[in-house]
Protein backbone atom coordinates (compact mmCIF):
# COMPACT_ATOMS: atom_id res chain seq x y z
CA UNK A 1 0.00 0.00 0.00
CA UNK A 2 0.99 2.95 -0.95
CA UNK A 3 0.61 6.14 1.40
CA UNK A 4 0.61 9.72 -0.59
CA UNK A 5 0.38 11.53 2.64
CA UNK A 6 4.00 11.78 3.34
CA UNK A 7 7.34 12.25 1.31
CA UNK A 8 10.62 11.82 1.78
CA UNK A 9 13.04 14.19 1.07
CA UNK A 10 16.42 13.95 2.43
CA UNK A 11 17.78 10.83 4.55
CA UNK A 12 20.63 10.15 6.38
CA UNK A 13 21.22 7.02 8.67
CA UNK A 14 17.05 5.72 9.05
CA UNK A 15 16.74 9.63 9.70
CA UNK A 16 14.43 11.50 7.12
CA UNK A 17 13.11 14.80 6.21
CA UNK A 18 10.06 14.72 4.78
CA UNK A 19 6.23 16.43 4.44
CA UNK A 20 3.20 14.72 5.80
CA UNK A 21 0.30 16.21 3.75
CA UNK A 22 -2.58 16.75 6.61
CA UNK A 23 -5.58 16.92 4.03
CA UNK A 24 -8.36 18.41 6.58
CA UNK A 25 -6.09 20.98 7.56
CA UNK A 26 -4.91 22.03 4.45
CA UNK A 27 -1.50 22.26 5.30
CA UNK A 28 2.01 20.30 4.89
CA UNK A 29 3.97 19.44 7.81
CA UNK A 30 8.08 19.57 7.51
CA UNK A 31 9.47 16.38 9.74
CA UNK A 32 11.02 15.96 11.98
CA UNK A 33 8.00 17.70 13.47
CA UNK A 34 7.41 18.62 17.24
CA UNK A 35 3.92 18.31 17.88
CA UNK A 36 3.47 20.58 21.58
CA UNK A 37 1.19 19.24 23.63
CA UNK A 38 -1.81 21.42 24.86
CA UNK A 39 -3.96 20.62 27.76
CA UNK A 40 -7.20 22.35 27.46
CA UNK A 41 -7.75 23.46 30.50
CA UNK A 42 -4.18 24.64 31.50
CA UNK A 43 -2.38 26.89 28.64
CA UNK A 44 0.80 27.56 29.42
CA UNK A 45 1.85 29.27 26.52
CA UNK A 46 -1.09 30.08 24.22
CA UNK A 47 -1.32 27.92 20.69
CA UNK A 48 -1.27 30.83 18.51
CA UNK A 49 2.21 32.18 20.36
CA UNK A 50 3.49 28.50 19.40
CA UNK A 51 2.59 28.89 16.16
CA UNK A 52 3.87 32.42 15.24
CA UNK A 53 7.32 33.10 17.84
CA UNK A 54 8.12 29.30 18.05
CA UNK A 55 7.14 27.89 14.22
CA UNK A 56 4.82 25.10 15.43
CA UNK A 57 3.04 23.32 12.13
CA UNK A 58 1.42 21.31 14.25
CA UNK A 59 0.42 20.50 17.68
CA UNK A 60 -1.90 17.59 20.28
CA UNK A 61 -4.38 18.24 22.42
CA UNK A 62 -6.21 15.54 24.07
CA UNK A 63 -9.96 14.20 23.07
CA UNK A 64 -10.63 12.85 25.81
CA UNK A 65 -10.05 15.54 28.22
CA UNK A 66 -12.52 17.50 26.08
CA UNK A 67 -14.84 14.66 25.83
CA UNK A 68 -15.21 14.23 29.22
CA UNK A 69 -15.46 17.91 30.30
CA UNK A 70 -18.69 19.85 30.93
CA UNK A 71 -16.87 22.86 30.25
CA UNK A 72 -15.20 22.00 27.08
CA UNK A 73 -17.35 19.56 24.85
CA UNK A 74 -19.72 21.71 23.88
CA UNK A 75 -17.56 24.46 23.20
CA UNK A 76 -15.05 22.20 21.34
CA UNK A 77 -18.13 20.80 18.89
CA UNK A 78 -19.88 24.26 18.04
CA UNK A 79 -16.21 26.28 17.75
CA UNK A 80 -14.06 23.48 16.15
CA UNK A 81 -10.58 22.83 17.86
CA UNK A 82 -9.22 25.28 15.69
CA UNK A 83 -11.22 28.22 17.07
CA UNK A 84 -11.19 27.43 20.46
CA UNK A 85 -7.32 26.51 20.44
CA UNK A 86 -6.84 29.56 18.15
CA UNK A 87 -4.84 27.46 15.86
CA UNK A 88 -4.07 27.36 11.86
CA UNK A 89 -1.74 24.68 11.96
CA UNK A 90 -2.28 20.56 12.15
CA UNK A 91 -4.20 19.50 15.32
CA UNK A 92 -3.90 15.78 16.19
CA UNK A 93 -5.92 14.09 18.97
CA UNK A 94 -5.12 12.24 21.45
CA UNK A 95 -7.57 9.43 22.66
CA UNK A 96 -7.29 8.70 26.08
CA UNK A 97 -4.75 5.98 25.75
CA UNK A 98 -2.70 7.32 28.33
CA UNK A 99 -5.69 7.94 31.28
CA UNK A 100 -6.03 4.31 30.03
CA UNK A 101 -2.26 3.42 30.62
CA UNK A 102 -2.69 5.61 34.31
CA UNK A 103 -5.88 4.59 35.76
CA UNK A 104 -7.09 1.43 34.06
CA UNK A 105 -10.65 2.49 32.43
CA UNK A 106 -11.95 4.66 30.31
CA UNK A 107 -15.51 5.42 29.51
CA UNK A 108 -15.35 5.47 25.78
CA UNK A 109 -14.90 2.93 22.68
CA UNK A 110 -13.03 3.81 19.32
CA UNK A 111 -15.75 4.08 17.59
CA UNK A 112 -17.21 6.97 19.80
CA UNK A 113 -13.74 8.76 20.28
CA UNK A 114 -12.86 8.50 16.59
CA UNK A 115 -15.92 10.21 15.74
CA UNK A 116 -15.63 12.51 18.21
CA UNK A 117 -12.39 13.82 17.11
CA UNK A 118 -14.06 14.17 13.48
CA UNK A 119 -16.71 16.15 14.95
CA UNK A 120 -14.62 18.27 16.63
CA UNK A 121 -12.52 18.96 13.56
CA UNK A 122 -9.34 17.36 14.64
CA UNK A 123 -6.95 16.62 11.48
CA UNK A 124 -5.26 13.56 12.44
CA UNK A 125 -7.41 11.29 15.44
CA UNK A 126 -5.95 8.02 17.41
CA UNK A 127 -8.21 5.02 17.94
CA UNK A 128 -8.13 3.56 21.81
CA UNK A 129 -5.10 1.31 21.85
CA UNK A 130 -3.69 -0.63 24.97
CA UNK A 131 -0.19 1.06 25.64
CA UNK A 132 1.36 -2.31 27.34
CA UNK A 133 3.78 -1.35 29.47
CA UNK A 134 7.83 -1.97 29.45
CA UNK A 135 8.85 -5.60 30.73
CA UNK A 136 5.07 -6.42 30.87
CA UNK A 137 4.78 -10.42 30.90
CA UNK A 138 4.69 -11.21 27.11
CA UNK A 139 0.86 -13.39 27.59
CA UNK A 140 0.26 -10.12 28.63
CA UNK A 141 1.47 -8.34 25.77
CA UNK A 142 -0.25 -10.46 23.20
CA UNK A 143 -3.48 -10.46 24.64
CA UNK A 144 -3.18 -6.32 24.84
CA UNK A 145 -1.97 -6.68 21.78
CA UNK A 146 -4.49 -8.19 19.64
CA UNK A 147 -7.39 -6.32 21.54
CA UNK A 148 -5.15 -2.99 19.74
CA UNK A 149 -4.69 -4.87 16.13
CA UNK A 150 -8.84 -5.37 16.94
CA UNK A 151 -9.40 -1.46 17.65
CA UNK A 152 -7.33 -0.48 14.30
CA UNK A 153 -9.64 -2.38 11.94
CA UNK A 154 -12.52 -0.66 13.84
CA UNK A 155 -11.28 2.70 13.41
CA UNK A 156 -10.80 1.89 9.63
CA UNK A 157 -14.51 1.58 9.59
CA UNK A 158 -15.39 4.82 11.36
CA UNK A 159 -15.96 7.59 8.63
CA UNK A 160 -13.95 10.30 9.35
CA UNK A 161 -13.75 11.52 6.12
CA UNK A 162 -10.46 13.51 5.16
CA UNK A 163 -8.94 13.36 8.52
CA UNK A 164 -5.73 10.93 8.84
CA UNK A 165 -5.71 8.31 12.40
CA UNK A 166 -2.73 6.92 13.75
CA UNK A 167 -2.23 3.09 13.54
CA UNK A 168 -0.18 2.97 17.17
CA UNK A 169 2.26 0.53 17.11
CA UNK A 170 2.16 -1.31 20.88
CA UNK A 171 4.15 -4.88 22.43
CA UNK A 172 6.42 -3.86 25.37
CA UNK A 173 9.65 -4.35 24.89
CA UNK A 174 9.58 -8.02 22.98
CA UNK A 175 10.92 -7.15 19.37
CA UNK A 176 8.97 -9.62 17.51
CA UNK A 177 5.90 -8.58 18.89
CA UNK A 178 6.42 -4.75 18.05
CA UNK A 179 7.69 -6.10 14.59
CA UNK A 180 4.32 -7.68 13.95
CA UNK A 181 2.31 -5.23 15.25
CA UNK A 182 4.32 -2.62 12.94
CA UNK A 183 3.67 -4.96 9.79
CA UNK A 184 -0.30 -5.24 10.66
CA UNK A 185 -0.44 -1.90 11.37
CA UNK A 186 0.77 -0.79 7.98
CA UNK A 187 -1.18 -3.23 6.26
CA UNK A 188 -4.42 -1.52 7.50
CA UNK A 189 -5.73 1.97 5.76
CA UNK A 190 -4.66 4.50 8.19
CA UNK A 191 -1.99 6.87 8.20
CA UNK A 192 0.48 7.39 10.45
CA UNK A 193 2.15 4.69 12.80
CA UNK A 194 2.91 6.22 16.28
CA UNK A 195 5.14 3.96 18.38
CA UNK A 196 3.38 3.48 22.02
CA UNK A 197 4.64 3.01 25.57
CA UNK A 198 8.02 4.09 25.34
CA UNK A 199 7.76 6.88 27.81
CA UNK A 200 8.27 4.79 30.84
CA UNK A 201 11.81 3.80 29.25
CA UNK A 202 12.66 7.16 28.34
CA UNK A 203 11.83 8.11 32.41
CA UNK A 204 14.16 5.25 33.64
CA UNK A 205 16.84 6.52 31.27
CA UNK A 206 16.95 3.17 28.88
CA UNK A 207 17.89 4.83 25.36
CA UNK A 208 19.22 1.46 24.17
CA UNK A 209 15.99 -0.37 25.03
CA UNK A 210 14.15 2.93 23.22
CA UNK A 211 16.28 1.97 19.85
CA UNK A 212 15.67 -1.54 20.34
CA UNK A 213 11.93 -0.80 20.37
CA UNK A 214 11.98 1.16 17.74
CA UNK A 215 14.24 -0.62 15.11
CA UNK A 216 11.58 -3.56 15.22
CA UNK A 217 8.98 -1.33 14.80
CA UNK A 218 10.44 0.13 11.91
CA UNK A 219 11.34 -3.42 10.33
CA UNK A 220 7.60 -4.04 10.54
CA UNK A 221 7.21 -0.55 8.60
CA UNK A 222 7.12 0.54 5.00
CA UNK A 223 9.72 3.54 4.43
CA UNK A 224 6.37 5.67 3.23
CA UNK A 225 5.36 5.24 7.07
CA UNK A 226 5.38 8.25 9.32
CA UNK A 227 6.16 7.52 12.57
CA UNK A 228 5.20 9.33 15.51
CA UNK A 229 7.65 8.07 19.01
CA UNK A 230 4.73 8.90 21.32
CA UNK A 231 5.98 11.22 24.05
CA UNK A 232 8.91 12.44 23.27
CA UNK A 233 9.91 15.57 23.74
CA UNK A 234 13.29 16.21 25.64
CA UNK A 235 15.48 17.80 23.31
CA UNK A 236 18.67 15.77 24.48
CA UNK A 237 17.35 12.52 22.46
CA UNK A 238 16.09 14.28 19.06
CA UNK A 239 19.38 13.35 17.00
CA UNK A 240 19.34 9.18 18.56
CA UNK A 241 15.25 8.96 17.47
CA UNK A 242 15.67 10.54 14.27
CA UNK A 243 18.46 8.80 13.02
CA UNK A 244 16.28 5.72 14.32
CA UNK A 245 13.54 6.79 11.78
CA UNK A 246 11.23 8.87 13.77
CA UNK A 247 9.43 11.71 12.08
CA UNK A 248 6.95 12.96 14.69
CA UNK A 249 7.75 13.97 18.73
CA UNK A 250 5.25 14.97 21.27
CA UNK A 251 5.73 15.64 24.89
CA UNK A 252 4.19 17.88 27.64
CA UNK A 253 7.91 18.16 28.84
CA UNK A 254 8.15 21.86 28.48
CA UNK A 255 5.63 22.94 30.42
CA UNK A 256 5.47 20.27 32.80
CA UNK A 257 9.13 20.78 33.52
CA UNK A 258 8.90 24.42 33.68
CA UNK A 259 6.09 24.21 36.19
CA UNK A 260 8.44 22.10 38.78
CA UNK A 261 11.39 24.97 37.56
CA UNK A 262 12.80 22.67 35.73
CA UNK A 263 15.40 24.18 32.58
CA UNK A 264 15.94 21.93 29.42
CA UNK A 265 19.32 22.19 27.65
CA UNK A 266 20.51 19.48 25.03
CA UNK A 267 22.29 18.22 27.44
CA UNK A 268 19.82 17.43 30.20
CA UNK A 269 17.43 19.24 32.64
CA UNK A 270 18.81 21.68 35.35
CA UNK A 271 17.04 22.59 38.31
CA UNK A 272 16.79 26.71 38.34
CA UNK A 273 18.06 27.06 42.02
CA UNK A 274 21.39 25.12 41.03
CA UNK A 275 21.44 27.46 38.19
CA UNK A 276 24.20 31.12 38.52
CA UNK A 277 24.63 31.33 34.59
CA UNK A 278 21.68 31.10 31.87
CA UNK A 279 23.73 28.57 29.14
CA UNK A 280 21.62 30.17 26.33
CA UNK A 281 20.84 33.25 24.22
CA UNK A 282 17.00 33.08 23.63
CA UNK A 283 15.15 35.38 24.27
CA UNK A 284 14.30 34.57 27.69
CA UNK A 285 17.76 33.79 29.14
CA UNK A 286 19.52 36.82 27.24
CA UNK A 287 16.87 39.04 29.01
CA UNK A 288 16.88 37.56 32.79
CA UNK A 289 19.35 36.06 35.08
CA UNK A 290 18.86 33.30 37.22
CA UNK A 291 17.88 35.55 40.16
CA UNK A 292 15.67 37.37 38.39
CA UNK A 293 14.09 34.46 36.91
CA UNK A 294 13.73 33.03 40.87
CA UNK A 295 12.21 36.41 41.64
CA UNK A 296 9.31 35.86 39.50
CA UNK A 297 5.68 35.43 40.76
CA UNK A 298 5.34 31.68 39.99
CA UNK A 299 2.78 31.93 37.02
CA UNK A 300 5.02 34.18 35.43
CA UNK A 301 8.34 32.52 36.25
CA UNK A 302 6.48 29.27 34.71
CA UNK A 303 5.42 30.70 31.55
CA UNK A 304 9.15 32.06 31.26
CA UNK A 305 10.79 28.85 31.66
CA UNK A 306 8.39 27.06 29.63
CA UNK A 307 9.00 29.62 26.72
CA UNK A 308 13.24 28.76 27.24
CA UNK A 309 12.04 25.29 27.47
CA UNK A 310 10.11 25.55 23.51
CA UNK A 311 13.22 27.74 22.39
CA UNK A 312 15.59 24.83 23.08
CA UNK A 313 13.44 22.38 21.79
CA UNK A 314 12.62 23.52 18.72
CA UNK A 315 16.16 24.90 18.27
CA UNK A 316 17.71 21.58 18.33
CA UNK A 317 15.04 20.13 15.97
CA UNK A 318 16.31 22.90 13.18
CA UNK A 319 19.86 21.61 14.06
CA UNK A 320 18.97 18.01 14.24
CA UNK A 321 17.66 18.88 10.59
CA UNK A 322 20.49 20.79 8.67
CA UNK A 323 22.60 17.60 10.35
CA UNK A 324 20.40 15.25 8.25
CA UNK A 325 20.71 17.56 5.18
CA UNK A 326 24.78 18.03 5.21
CA UNK A 327 25.12 14.42 5.98
CA UNK A 328 26.17 14.72 9.03
CA UNK A 329 23.17 13.43 11.10
CA UNK A 330 25.29 10.72 12.64
CA UNK A 331 28.21 12.85 14.08
CA UNK A 332 25.74 15.14 15.75
CA UNK A 333 24.18 11.52 17.62
CA UNK A 334 27.79 10.66 18.45
CA UNK A 335 28.27 14.25 19.95
CA UNK A 336 24.71 14.33 21.66
CA UNK A 337 25.60 10.85 23.15
CA UNK A 338 28.38 11.89 25.03
CA UNK A 339 25.90 13.66 27.25
CA UNK A 340 24.79 11.00 29.31
CA UNK A 341 25.87 7.28 29.53
CA UNK A 342 22.91 6.60 29.02
CA UNK A 343 22.96 8.32 25.72
CA UNK A 344 25.82 6.23 25.19
CA UNK A 345 24.23 3.19 25.79
CA UNK A 346 21.50 4.55 23.18
CA UNK A 347 24.09 5.66 20.48
CA UNK A 348 25.74 1.77 20.88
CA UNK A 349 22.23 0.14 20.72
CA UNK A 350 21.80 2.46 17.33
CA UNK A 351 25.34 0.99 15.71
CA UNK A 352 24.02 -2.59 16.74
CA UNK A 353 21.34 -1.79 13.99
CA UNK A 354 24.14 -0.51 11.40
CA UNK A 355 22.87 -3.04 9.16
CA UNK A 356 19.48 -1.83 8.97
CA UNK A 357 19.99 1.80 9.09
CA UNK A 358 22.78 0.89 5.95
CA UNK A 359 19.31 0.14 3.60
CA UNK A 360 18.29 3.91 3.89
CA UNK A 361 21.93 5.48 4.89
CA UNK A 362 22.90 7.66 0.97
CA UNK A 363 25.43 6.19 -0.11
CA UNK A 364 27.47 9.90 -0.78
CA UNK A 365 27.62 12.10 1.84
CA UNK A 366 29.75 15.72 2.22
CA UNK A 367 32.63 14.07 5.23
CA UNK A 368 32.91 11.57 7.44
CA UNK A 369 34.23 12.06 10.66
CA UNK A 370 35.69 9.16 13.18
CA UNK A 371 35.27 10.57 16.39
CA UNK A 372 35.07 7.20 18.58
CA UNK A 373 35.77 3.59 18.42
CA UNK A 374 31.37 3.85 18.05
CA UNK A 375 32.66 5.56 14.62
CA UNK A 376 34.14 2.25 13.72
CA UNK A 377 30.41 0.11 13.60
CA UNK A 378 28.45 3.26 11.33
CA UNK A 379 26.40 2.21 8.14
CA UNK A 380 28.99 3.06 5.87
CA UNK A 381 31.93 1.02 7.60
CA UNK A 382 29.27 -1.41 7.68
CA UNK A 383 28.37 -0.86 3.69
CA UNK A 384 32.51 -1.20 2.83
CA UNK A 385 32.98 -4.15 4.14
CA UNK A 386 30.07 -5.59 2.43
CA UNK A 387 30.85 -4.02 -0.90
CA UNK A 388 34.52 -5.73 -0.34
CA UNK A 389 32.88 -9.03 -1.29
CA UNK A 390 32.09 -7.70 -4.60
CA UNK A 391 36.04 -6.70 -5.24
CA UNK A 392 38.42 -8.98 -7.55
CA UNK A 393 42.08 -8.89 -6.46
CA UNK A 394 44.12 -11.09 -8.63
CA UNK A 395 48.01 -12.49 -7.43
CA UNK A 396 50.46 -11.22 -4.54
CA UNK A 397 48.20 -8.50 -3.46
CA UNK A 398 49.73 -5.88 -0.44
CA UNK A 399 47.67 -4.38 2.00
CA UNK A 400 49.40 -1.48 3.34
CA UNK A 401 49.25 1.68 5.89
CA UNK A 402 52.51 2.85 3.74
CA UNK A 403 53.88 3.85 0.40
CA UNK A 404 53.05 1.35 -2.74
CA UNK A 405 55.45 -1.63 -3.71
CA UNK A 406 56.31 -2.59 -6.71
CA UNK A 407 56.91 -6.37 -6.22
CA UNK A 408 53.34 -7.22 -5.98
CA UNK A 409 50.97 -7.83 -8.29
CA UNK A 410 48.49 -5.22 -7.03
CA UNK A 411 49.06 -2.15 -3.60
CA UNK A 412 46.07 -1.34 -1.67
CA UNK A 413 45.74 0.96 0.76
CA UNK A 414 43.98 -0.31 4.21
CA UNK A 415 42.65 2.50 6.40
CA UNK A 416 41.04 2.23 10.03
CA UNK A 417 38.04 1.42 10.19
CA UNK A 418 37.29 0.78 6.89
CA UNK A 419 40.09 -1.70 5.88
CA UNK A 420 41.43 -2.66 2.34
CA UNK A 421 40.38 -1.08 -1.34
CA UNK A 422 42.09 -0.31 -4.11
CA UNK A 423 43.76 3.08 -4.46
CA UNK A 424 41.57 4.25 -7.16
CA UNK A 425 39.06 4.68 -4.96
CA UNK A 426 41.13 7.01 -1.98
CA UNK A 427 38.89 10.05 -2.91
CA UNK A 428 35.50 8.48 -2.61
CA UNK A 429 33.11 8.96 0.03
CA UNK A 430 33.77 7.41 2.84
CA UNK A 431 37.19 6.64 2.37
CA UNK A 432 38.07 10.25 2.70
CA UNK A 433 37.01 10.41 5.90
CA UNK A 434 38.73 12.22 8.71
CA UNK A 435 40.51 10.27 11.48
CA UNK A 436 42.75 10.87 14.38
CA UNK A 437 46.60 10.11 14.19
CA UNK A 438 46.17 7.96 17.25
CA UNK A 439 43.32 5.58 16.04
CA UNK A 440 41.73 3.33 19.30
CA UNK A 441 41.56 -0.34 19.27
CA UNK A 442 37.61 -0.56 17.79
CA UNK A 443 39.16 1.21 14.60
CA UNK A 444 41.88 -1.33 14.00
CA UNK A 445 39.60 -4.12 14.91
CA UNK A 446 37.00 -3.20 12.63
CA UNK A 447 39.77 -2.61 9.12
CA UNK A 448 41.22 -6.07 10.37
CA UNK A 449 37.35 -7.61 9.67
CA UNK A 450 37.92 -5.94 6.30
CA UNK A 451 40.80 -7.86 6.08
CA UNK A 452 39.42 -10.67 6.41
CA UNK A 453 36.26 -10.23 4.40
CA UNK A 454 38.20 -9.36 1.33
CA UNK A 455 40.63 -12.61 2.01
CA UNK A 456 37.79 -14.83 2.29
CA UNK A 457 36.05 -13.73 -1.22
CA UNK A 458 39.58 -14.21 -2.74
CA UNK A 459 41.20 -17.51 -2.05
CA UNK A 460 43.37 -17.69 -4.87
CA UNK A 461 45.34 -14.65 -4.09
CA UNK A 462 48.26 -14.01 -1.75
CA UNK A 463 47.66 -11.31 0.66
CA UNK A 464 50.76 -9.55 2.74
CA UNK A 465 49.05 -6.81 5.24
CA UNK A 466 51.88 -4.03 6.22
CA UNK A 467 50.80 -2.33 9.15
CA UNK A 468 51.94 0.11 11.73
CA UNK A 469 51.86 -1.24 15.17
CA UNK A 470 48.44 -2.51 14.87
CA UNK A 471 47.42 -3.93 18.26
CA UNK A 472 46.89 -7.78 19.13
CA UNK A 473 43.19 -7.70 19.65
CA UNK A 474 42.83 -6.77 15.56
CA UNK A 475 45.41 -8.75 14.39
CA UNK A 476 44.01 -11.37 15.99
CA UNK A 477 41.37 -11.60 13.48
CA UNK A 478 43.49 -11.24 10.55
CA UNK A 479 43.19 -14.41 8.76
CA UNK A 480 46.48 -16.87 9.29
CA UNK A 481 46.65 -16.94 5.66
CA UNK A 482 48.05 -13.40 5.36
CA UNK A 483 51.54 -12.50 5.51
CA UNK A 484 51.83 -9.72 8.43
CA UNK A 485 54.55 -7.17 8.09
CA UNK A 486 54.61 -4.43 11.25
CA UNK A 487 56.28 -1.46 9.50
CA UNK A 488 57.07 0.24 12.43
CA UNK A 489 59.93 -2.31 13.25
CA UNK A 490 61.48 -1.55 10.24
CA UNK A 491 62.57 1.81 11.32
Amino acid sequence: MTREVFEIRDQDGAGRIGELTVPRAGVTVETPALLPVVNPHVRTVEPARLESEFGAEILITNSYILYGSDDFREDALDQGLHDLLDFSGAIMTDSGSFQLAEYGEIDVTTAEILQFQHDVGSDIGTPVDIPTPPDAPREQAESELATTRERLAVAEDVDVGDMLVNAPVQGSTYADLRERAASDAYATSLDVFPVGAVVPLMNEYRYADMVDVVAAAKRGLGVDAPVHLFGAGHPMMFALAVAMGCDLFDSAAYALYARDDRYLTVRGTEHLEDLDYLPCSCPVCAEHTPDELRACEDRERERLLAEHNLHVTFEELRTVKQALRSGNLLELVENRARAHPAMLDGYRALCDHADQLELSDPTVKGSFFYLSGESAARPEVVRHHERLARLDPTGEVLLTEGNPSDNFDESWRVVPPFGPFPRALSETYPLTAETPERMDTRGYRAAARGVARLVAENRDCEFTLAHHAWPASALALVPDAVRVVDLSEEH
